[in-house]
């Protein structure tokens, strides 16, 4: 994957089983893939003022596979690519890192226009840096 990040584990992630609680690990791929868009495509008052309008995303799908818990604070590794590039979406995938893989995760973003509550083409500037940070062939 291109990109990977730490987040943070912390006391209040953790269950009564003494590991992370399985719905904080959709936190931990959020907060990674905040990161890898910040970095990407530039944080959210970049994009408005670089012509895309009032265009967001949002998330339509997720999926979690489990594979060992986690049990100890401290931070987690999120590795984070995306894998496909659509009309208006696309799918990005995750690993979870604490020494070997703890979970992997795939989200599917939409791009979102706020004004018309409807999905929106992907805007060019968007697929652009997005195919160019993950060498993306023909996307």
């Amino acid at each position: 994957m291109s990109f990977e990040t730490e987040v943070d584990v912390r006391f209040s992630d953790l269950d009564t089983y003494g590991h992370v609680n399985n719905a904080v690990f959709a936190t931990y791929l959020e907060e990674a893939r905040i990161e890898y868009l910040d970095e990407v495509i530039g944080r959210e008052e970049e994009l408005l003022s670089g012509g895309v309008g009032r265009t967001g995303m949002v998330v339509a799908n997720l999926e979690l596979d489990f594979r060992r818990p986690v049990r100890s604070i401290g931070s987690v590794t999120v590795a984070v690519g995306i894998t496909d590039l659509g009309r208006s979406s696309f799918t990005i995938e995750y690993e979870v890192r604490e020494d070997d893989v703890a979970a992997t995760g795939e989200t599917t973003m939409v791009a979102y226009d706020r004004d018309a509550g409807e999905s929106r083409p992907l805007p060019d500037e968007w697929r652009d840096a997005i195919v160019e940070f993950e060498d993306l062939d023909g996307a």
